[in-house]
């Protein structure tokens, strides 16, 4: 059943668990169905306005296990996890660069751009049409989402900076 990143699995339990956190007063920002070393991780990452706690992940993972169960999604064994996406975090859907427009994201491409460019750091200006704009250095970037491997959110870069070194 699960295929690659866990394709079909990811869209079933996305459709199983969406209306049980956005009614808990959540977004869900992301579902993955990952393989690491020997064993399968699926775990979905939950989002609100303020400071999210365990406290928040709990009541989530609660509400949405007995029905994930009951659905049986996946074939093989796995761990359950519920978190935050948290700082850096990862950027793949076109909502959840809309949801961070304004802020500083880095995004890394499959090839190198007609500049040579493969990796950007800067302002999320917008995000529109299957495409992010982003100012940077160099001047404002169109960039397909299609072209990026990678993207995060850089809100943890100045976490350490008061620290005495």
């Amino acid at each position: 059943m699960a295929k690659g990143k866990g394709g079909n699995v990811v869209g079933m339990v996305e459709s199983i668990v969406r209306p049980v956190v956005e009614e808990l007063g959540y977004r869900l920002w992301d579902v993955r169905y990952e393989k690491e070393g020997p064993d399968w991780f699926l775990r979905v990452f939950i989002d609100k306005d303020g400071d999210m706690t365990t406290a928040d992940c709990e009541v989530v993972s609660r509400a949405v296990d007995p029905l994930i169960d009951e659905a049986d999604p996946i074939v093989e064994s796995y761990f359950f996890e519920v978190s935050s996406p948290g700082l850096g975090r990862r950027l793949t859907k076109p909502e959840h660069f809309a949801a961070v427009c304004g802020e500083k994201i880095n995004l890394r491409l499959y090839r190198a751009d007609a500049s040579g460019q493969k990796e950007y750091t800067g302002l999320l200006q917008r995000a529109e049409n299957d495409c992010i704009v982003l100012k940077t250095e160099q001047g404002e970037q169109t960039i397909a989402l299609a072209d990026l491997s990678f993207a995060k959110l850089c809100d943890d870069e100045d976490l350490f900076s008061n620290v005495e070194k």
